[in-house]
């Protein structure tokens, strides 16, 4: 199976951290002081099979608790996920708070489940009852800033940067005055975070992480985090960088974020032309190296839902979320459903406050809907690791996906009107309907409805 860097560099990273631990710089061990719990799980997806899952526990039930995450997983499970990502699990700061319950993104304590969500306990239940569902457990990891009153401010203040005056600041070029900004450039900091996310690894047994905020962490501490993260374990973890620089892939993660690409979603339905995201997506994998690297795409997760709206609110209802979800999750991407999503809750989701999913308002042929795309890309080996080719019109997403053993061409109409198609000579001739499984003969136009998609495969 594929490693997150190749086996020259592993074993150099691992000589050069074992002869670290006879130094006097405190750095960190390739045996900390943890007993591992729980079996090592050898069905994580490779990057390019991943389908995420991301849970804001303060709305995805009515306790707001882990444990009423473990009683939804079948849900999960039957959506088609194999990776459920939790939202921030610790004890978030009081003092400078954001209001409401304070951001779960102000870690007060890396190191503690929050008592708002439960205990380590039902995290381990959490991850075991998701291993026997043949599902990975990520948490999302906060490495940039902490709460202005976790206990390093205190204890460690070197860990901070500082101004003029010697005094602690937030994040620079940010309004995040509820969190304060760490030094990247003090090594017993590095050391500190990657020993606490190496305590779940040992602790819960979880898969991976989402790293918050990536593009503002050095890659030098990426590229040692992420290879110490996958030490541990003789499993593939995965590593997700929710920051859209390329170096990220270079520091060893799996995954980097398609934050242009939603932009530019949420542009071609405003009316710019469909080929801005064949466009996007080249840019995203513009000089990417590694084939089995991918960017994880999107049409909401917490931040855009709360700042910009639902899926419905952005791409026209419910029909054109799922034409503009077909393009995400199709397009060289590994998608990413956010709670709710998938039963089209057309309702903002707070994560400073607690505003539970009302799950009785389940849209269930939408819910299947999402079962049907995720389950032909799960069983297509071209969607998953096949050639892109771009074929997008002003009104219509298209492109092919092609491997050895099929070719996909997708057509996604993302305008709320009728639009004409022509199809270029070369993919012309007969196709198999993926989703109807009738044959389809295509000449040289096609008519599309709007927000209507064709799935076709020979």
């Amino acid at each position: 199976m594929k490693k997150h860097i190749n086996i020259f560099l592993a074993l150099f990273i691992s000589a050069f951290m074992s002869a670290c631990n006879s130094d006097d710089d405190g750095a960190v061990t390739d045996n900390p002081d943890y007993d591992q719990y729980g079996e090592v799980f050898n069905e994580v997806p490779e990057p390019e099979e991943a389908v995420i899952y991301q849970v804001n526990l303060r709305a995805f039930s009515e306790e707001g608790t882990i444990d009423a995450v473990t009683a939804r997983l079948d849900h999960i499970k039957e959506l088609g996920a194999n990776v459920v990502y939790l939202m921030p699990i610790y004890p978030n700061g009081i003092e400078n708070s954001a209001g409401g319950l304070g951001s779960p993104y102000a870690v007060r304590d890396y190191k503690e489940v929050s008592s708002e969500y439960g205990d380590l306990e039902d995290l381990r239940n959490l991850v075991e009852e998701a291993h026997n569902r043949d599902m990975a457990v990520v948490l999302d990891w906060v490495a940039n800033h902490t709460a202005w009153d976790n206990e390093w401010t205190t204890e460690h203040p070197e860990y901070y940067e500082t101004d003029e005056n010697g005094n602690m600041i937030p994040p620079p070029g940010t309004n995040w005055s509820d969190v304060v900004q760490l030094d990247y450039d003090n090594p017993d900091l590095q050391n500190a975070m990657i020993d606490a996310m190496s305590y779940w690894v040992y602790n819960a047994n979880i898969d991976g992480f989402r790293c918050d905020a990536a593009d503002y962490v050095p890659e030098g501490f990426w590229t040692k985090a992420v290879s110490a993260i996958d030490e541990i374990k003789d499993q593939e973890m995965l590593m997700l960088a929710e920051g859209g620089e390329q170096r990220h892939l270079r520091s060893g993660f799996d995954l980097i974020f398609g934050f242009n690409f939603f932009e530019t979603l949420k542009e071609v339905h405003n009316g710019a032309p469909a080929t801005e995201i064949q466009m996007a997506n080249a840019e995203e994998y513009q000089n990417v190296y590694d084939e089995d690297k991918r960017v994880v795409r999107y049409i909401t997760n917490h931040d855009v839902n709360l700042s910009d709206g639902t899926p419905m609110e952005l791409f026209g209802g419910t029909e054109g979320a799922l034409a503009t979800f077909v393009v995400a999750a199709y397009m060289k991407s590994v998608p990413m459903i956010y709670n709710g999503q998938e039963i089209a809750y057309d309702e903002r989701l707070e994560f400073f406050t607690k505003t539970p999913i009302d799950w009785s308002q389940a849209n269930n042929e939408v819910f299947e809907e999402y079962q049907r795309i995720i389950a032909f890309r799960k069983n297509s080996t071209a969607i998953e690791d096949g050639q892109y080719s771009g074929y997008s019109s002003n009104d219509v997403a298209a492109f092919t996906i092609q491997n050895d053993e099929e070719t996909v061409f997708v057509l996604s109409n993302i305008r709320n009107q009728e639009s004409n198609y022509l199809i270029p000579q070369q993919l012309q001739g007969e196709w198999e309907d993926a989703f109807e499984g009738n044959q389809m003969s295509l000449e040289d136009q096609i008519t599309l409805q709007p927000y209507t998609y064709l799935i076709l495969q020979k």
